[in-house]
């Protein structure tokens, strides 16, 4: 067989179902002929935002694949490829590459070079007999550690080379290597959560890859320790619960920032605690139990009263043993739930004129309440988009539990949340998978709605259009009141029906709520769907900026 054949089976072998791909690359062909569907996408960072939502909601395993030809596919797939190395995402890349006799000489484009700074681990098939132990290297390095993407360059000579049918019989898929943290080590931070007045548990989207959210609630409740979430985090605890505050970023509720405040002991897990222009930063002197399963993110950015190395469902499971443990001589913690739904509750009085204000053109933050009483969070997808529809979004909608929400931000394209949004329906077919974008971020990627229709994907797009890049407003002052460079046109409701969708567009903020049931009933009729909302230049966010 050829080698791209050889790649093809051992996808297979490895789980996965779905291609996402941009022509011209031959392992479009070869993965088809093995029964792995490919989605084609309209660009390349959509069809890498394809395969980084299906991994995100697939927890990894399998991971999402792209595929892309050399030179123009490559670069075109860059900053898609940035952002799930930002977002730590366990995404395949397949990039075919120049022929060996050409490879690296100016002035072609280098897969290997240009993308060994946003890759976990990038390698080249430099001979055909090498397809087995590379492809096994790629995929140990994308079910162990920290997630991260992963690219192995194929050759466009290399990929046609014949190899023995052997290599793929005996190939073995790789396997994900666990271990805990160690156990003194464990006891020392049970005991501070415990001795502390107010301990604060801070998870992120590694405890989704460790599939450790019953292991997170159940330390919760033993403890009462309320949790906040990172960005990427939101949905590892279904905010539903009592003890769930929401989630932290440059936006957040006020129970989240009267907890991140008062907090003096910070449980971090799952987290790399990155210090980002999208991420909450600690504030004050707190003490920190740092737990993640990769040392290099141990120190970056606070120094750690406590680090625990290992998975994220196993360490849990041993905190929960240690605290039972000392709970059996300890006085048990006063809950926090009054306090919580206090604050919660206190923090949206003051919102509530603005999320059921009847005003046109209508704020955004009414398409966001009647979303949230119109929908079953549990069994909803929900992503934002970079901007306005992110900082509005996140401090409000209330997700379901794990595999309900795709936060992602420290490397923010706009129109992101379109791909995201893609491959998330088809890791999760049963849900209703929504993604909110502004016009500026459709402007960006939105032909790929066109994917969606083409593909049989019905997802729903939700846009909100204020005709303007209103979260510019104080950045482009000068220049948009001399030459309006802030303002921007289209209907993009016609557009999605010119592409083949199901489309509304509402101006009426009291036809929110129907609409977004016709939506609903259109994707469950198999349509992809689109909501062009006509909203405000609203600004007001929920304590944005840094505690």
């Amino acid at each position: 067989m050829r080698v791209i054949d050889a790649i093809s089976q051992i996808l297979l072998k490895e789980g996965i179902e779905y291609l996402s791909a941009f022509p011209t690359t031959s392992v479009i062909e070869a993965a088809a002929a093995a029964g792995i569907k490919p989605i084609i996408c309209r660009q390349e960072r959509v069809g890498v935002g394809i395969a980084d939502g299906y991994a995100r909601i697939k927890s990894g395993t399998p991971p999402g694949v792209f595929a892309m030809q050399y030179g123009p596919g490559a670069e075109n797939a860059y900053p898609g490829v940035a952002t799930a190395y930002a977002d730590a995402s366990p995404v395949l890349f397949l990039p075919l590459g120049h022929p060996l006799n050409k490879d690296r000489i100016f002035p072609h484009f280098s897969s290997v070079e240009s993308f060994s700074s946003i890759t976990k681990y990038v390698e080249q098939i430099n001979q055909p007999e090498a397809v087995a132990d590379t492809m096994r290297r790629a995929f140990y390095n994308l079910k162990n550690g920290r997630p991260g993407p992963v690219m192995v360059e194929i050759p466009s000579d290399i990929a046609i080379d014949e190899v023995d049918n052997n290599i793929v019989s005996q190939y073995t898929p790789a396997r994900k290597l666990i271990s805990k943290a160690n156990d003194e080590d464990i006891v020392r931070a049970a005991k501070l959560l415990l001795h502390s007045e107010t301990p604060l548990i801070y998870a992120g989207q590694g405890l989704s890859y460790s599939n450790a959210t019953e292991e997170l609630t159940e330390l919760a409740e033993i403890t009462r320790i309320p949790v906040t979430t990172t960005m990427a985090g939101k949905g590892v605890i279904d905010e539903r619960h009592p003890l769930a505050l929401g989630s932290s970023s440059v936006v957040m509720n006020g129970a989240v920032r009267h907890y991140m405040l008062k907090a003096d002991t910070i449980l971090a897990i799952g987290t790399s605690l990155t210090k980002h222009g999208m991420i909450t930063t600690i504030p004050g002197q707190k003490k920190i139990i740092h737990a993640v399963n990769d040392p290099k993110d141990i120190g970056n950015y606070y120094d750690p009263e406590i680090a625990l190395l290992g998975d994220g469902k196993l360490i849990l499971r041993q905190l929960i043993e240690a605290c039972k443990d000392l709970l059996t001589k300890d006085k048990l913690p006063e809950s926090p739930v009054d306090e919580i739904k206090s604050l919660k509750d206190k923090w949206l009085k003051t919102w509530f004129n603005k999320l059921t204000s009847k005003e046109t053109p209508m704020t955004p933050y009414r398409v966001i309440w009647e979303f949230m009483n119109t929908i079953d969070p549990s069994k909803t997808i929900v992503t934002h988009d970079s901007g306005s529809p992110r900082d509005q979004l996140m401090p409000f909608y209330i997700s379901g539990g794990p595999g309900t929400y795709i936060g992602w931000g420290k490397s923010h394209g706009l129109g992101t949340g379109l791909g995201l949004n893609l491959g998330a329906k088809l890791a999760s077919p049963d849900k209703f998978v929504v993604n909110f974008m502004g016009d500026a971020a459709f402007g960006m990627t939105g032909l790929d709605f066109e994917t969606a229709v083409r593909s049989n994907i019905p997802i729903l797009t939700v846009v909100l259009n204020n005709s303007t890049m209103a979260i510019e407003t104080s950045h482009m002052a000068t220049s948009h009141e001399m030459y309006k460079t802030r303002d921007l046109g289209g209907d993009y409701a016609d557009m999605a029906k010119a592409m083949g969708g199901w489309a509304e567009k509402i101006s009426d903020p009291d036809s929110i709520r129907n609409a977004f049931t016709r939506a609903k009933a259109a994707t469950e009729n198999g349509q992809a769907a689109l909501l062009e909302f006509v909203t405000s230049e609203e600004q007001d966010f929920s304590f944005r900026g840094s505690l």
